[in-house]
């Protein structure tokens, strides 16, 4: 049998899970994915927590141990999360042996109501990651503005981060001038570059949804031949800018003393349009040094069917930029697009993670009583939370 994901880790893609739960640890799932899919990485989100502390029974035993302590919910979220991500890194841990610390990562992300205060956010990435305490964890950081000194401290530190939330091109250049910023300023702090750690997710899916909506409302037959094209023309583009960046002298003087590249990662991966090919984020981003992390489905689906056909990036540059001026010229104003997601997805995960700390305080609640089966999140909040939607 032809082995796909074989094929595309072979095109320079490292295949990482979005998604994470404790039955998926205890069962032993992730690491079956690890042997035999080919999985070098994980990521995380509040909607991913919420969805799983709501649908298992494994959380019992430490909310009851939380709730006897008086824990309180913050800290019970904080405990509960950490674990399942502390155990993740352990079995993600030969593949970060097995690249030299460039995968096998598994990511865990700050609180998002913090996404516009850099300080607090600097000061929980770093109790998460001493927390957590495993070298091949990433501490996820939100691309807002507030995000971009945080991501340059945090990595000055020490500390191994994923950027999030990234939609727009001018945005990402300013990640990667952070992560250059960060790490200059971890070698001056005398830490081994080599230890630290890092990716852009960029992500895809969710600028097709919203530029659709508006190419639809548009309604002539040049918009809706645009349909399904900025999202990948977005991430080419972008990639052609991390090359160029890391093809500069600055960055050759960081990787002379040890350091790896941020990585762009290609995020929210799954198509949401069910008239496009399943897989198509993946087919149509295959590039060498970059990360796609999939929900399981997507890693199935891609295995049953999915096509390497090589490097499906570097050569459609120009078909991007051209697809950039159609979209321009039929009204779509992709700054106010790029400006929508980021500030739609800020507001999603924070309401994916009042509804985990919710569900939690609930938990708890039941936990301190000795009644009923602490540990279940209501399954309302679960739906809310999954409505909120988003990976990576």
């Amino acid at each position: 049998m032809t082995d796909r994901l074989g094929e595309l880790s072979a095109a320079g893609v490292a295949i990482w899970l979005d998604d994470l739960s404790r039955t998926r640890l205890s069962s032993g799932g992730l690491d079956q994915l690890r042997r035999e899919k080919h999985l070098v990485g994980v990521t995380s989100n509040p909607t991913i927590f919420a969805k799983a502390l709501s649908d298992a029974d494994e959380y019992n035993w430490q909310l009851k141990d939380l709730a006897i302590r008086g824990v309180d919910v913050e800290e019970a979220v904080r405990l509960l999360t950490t674990y399942d991500v502390r155990w993740a890194c352990d079995v993600m841990r030969p593949a970060y042996d097995a690249s030299a610390g460039v995968d096998g990562r598994v990511s865990i992300e700050v609180d998002p109501r913090l996404a516009h205060e850099s300080e607090k956010t600097v000061a929980e990435a770093g109790a998460l990651w001493w927390l957590i305490d495993r070298p091949n964890l990433f501490i996820k950081i939100p691309a807002t503005e507030a995000g971009l000194p945080a991501i340059t401290a945090t990595l000055a530190q020490g500390i191994s981060v994923n950027v999030t939330l990234i939609f727009g091109l001018d945005r990402y250049s300013q990640v990667m001038e952070a992560f250059l910023a960060g790490l200059e300023q971890a070698k001056a702090n005398g830490h081994d570059l080599s230890k630290i750690g890092s990716v852009a997710s960029f992500f895809v899916s969710r600028v097709d949804t919203e530029v659709d909506k508006r190419l639809e409302k548009i309604g002539s037959d040049e918009a809706k031949a645009l349909r399904g094209k900025a999202a990948i023309a977005n991430a080419r583009l972008a990639y052609e800018r991390y090359c160029e960046v890391f093809g500069s002298d600055r960055w050759r003087a960081l990787a002379d003393a040890g350091a790896h590249p941020q990585r762009p990662l290609w995020a929210s991966t799954s198509t949401k349009n069910p008239d496009y090919r399943d897989v198509i984020y993946v087919e149509e981003l295959i590039a060498s040094g970059t990360v796609n992390t999939m929900p399981e489905s997507v890693i199935h689906a891609f295995a049953d069917h999915g096509e390497v056909r090589g490097d499906t990036v570097t050569g459609g540059y120009d078909e991007a930029r051209k697809a950039f001026d159609g979209l321009l010229a039929v009204g779509v104003d992709m700054a106010d697009v790029i400006a929508t997601l980021e500030r739609e997805g800020v507001e999603k995960f924070e309401a994916s993670w009042l509804e985990l700390l919710d569900g939690v305080k609930k938990s708890l609640a039941e936990a301190a009583r000795g009644a009923g089966q602490p540990g279940r999140i209501a399954k309302g909040n679960a739906q809310a939370a999954e409505k909120a939607g988003g990976n990576a």
